[in-house]
């Protein structure tokens, strides 16, 4: 028997009918409410934060995630939001967010960017630097009770956040010395432990002096809007009157005292770092999302850190896969190496006058 051409292709019918073939049905799973199913410390242990929290939260994003319609089973926003916290708190692969939510993996993505945007929309709400008068003072004093040291108003420090590589050309850009890739985060705090400000997205490669410079509160200081007060950082910073760093070799007590009261005054951002870390473990887990996606998550779980803090939470017991992993995400040595042209005026000699009449008084 004779075969013509049109008998060895498949006919478009013949391609509908295989595409409607292998079309899957579509699953509407059960969607769990944990805030109605979970205890107090079951809620707090999973997702990271405490039932009013969430709730309080809800409230301010809620709007931003409701559906415009109910067709196809629209997922509430009490459902969105819990999915996005538990993948903040472990990091999971998207389809097992997915299943805990009782959603395709599709669907995860698309909620975990969703909400994560709606919260990093409360940036400018919940983090930010005291500007007025009666806050600099108030954070002036609040710092002067940890170790001393005078007209200062918050602590600024880099920290690496974990992620898989970006696949991309400058993709190198981004691993740093022990093989793994990230993002050189830079934040600064108050003595709450609350951030203030969050610059994340430069890679690892860059060096935090750079990061600062480039930053809206470096412009700040420089027109000298938040007049004599001034910020804390290590020796990689480039010395200012508004940025007071650590001396490289103290000789006199009035300067082995500003050391340890510098070091010990800024060590309140890594406390910050390690805090906020533990708390959302994905940043610990190496994210597996493109460059654009991993930023608003990194400003979204600092913004309920500082959530969390104004509640005066505890920090939840951590993911048993986790404890193994912590000390080297915690401990590794973050700070910026190498020391900086100095241009300092006046501001680090008057701080250590002021050790040498504290030492005068005794």
């Amino acid at each position: 028997m004779a075969l013509f051409y049109d008998d060895i292709l498949p006919s478009s019918n013949d391609d509908e009918m295989l595409n409607h073939v292998q079309r899957r049905p579509q699953i509407f799973r059960e969607r769990v409410n944990y805030f109605e199913t979970m205890d107090d410390l079951d809620f707090f242990t999973r997702f990271r934060l405490t039932e009013i929290t969430v709730e309080t939260l809800l409230i301010q994003i809620e709007e931003s995630l409701i559906h415009a319609t109910e067709r196809n089973n629209a997922i509430p926003p009490r459902i969105q939001l819990l999915l996005a916290l538990r993948y903040y708190a472990t990091g999971w692969h998207l389809i097992a967010a997915g299943d805990f939510s009782g959603v395709s993996k599709t669907s995860a993505h698309r909620i975990v960017h969703r909400v994560t945007a709606a919260i990093a929309g409360l940036t400018r709400e919940d983090i930010k630097i005291p500007s007025t008068e009666a806050k600099v003072t108030a954070a002036q004093l609040d710092f002067y009770a940890i170790a001393r040291f005078p007209k200062f108003i918050s602590a600024l420090d880099c920290t690496h956040v974990q992620v898989q590589s970006f696949g991309e050309d400058d993709a190198e850009v981004f691993r740093i010395r022990k093989g793994y890739f990230s993002i050189n985060v830079q934040a600064k705090c108050n003595s709450g432990m609350k951030f203030t400000s969050i610059v994340a997205r430069w890679p690892e490669a860059v060096h935090g002096s750079t990061i600062f410079r480039n930053s809206r509160l470096c412009a700040r200081l420089e027109a000298g809007e938040f007049r004599d007060a001034f910020i804390l950082g290590d020796g990689g910073y480039a010395l200012k009157n508004y940025l007071i760093t650590p001396l490289n070799n103290p000789v006199t007590e009035a300067e082995r005292l500003f050391n340890e009261s510098q070091i010990r005054t800024r060590n309140k951002i890594e406390c910050t770092f390690g805090i906020w870390k533990r708390r959302f473990p994905c940043l610990a887990t190496r994210m597996r999302f493109k460059v654009d996606h991993v930023l608003p998550v990194i400003v979204a779980t600092a913004v309920l850190h500082n959530k969390a803090r104004l509640a005066t939470e505890d920090l939840p017991p951590d993911e048993p896969r986790l404890n193994g992993h912590w000390d080297e995400v915690l401990n590794e040595d973050l700070h910026n190496r190498g020391n900086l042209p100095v241009d300092d005026g006046n501001a680090r000699r008057n701080i250590i006058a002021h050790f040498q009449s504290l030492i005068d008084q005794q």
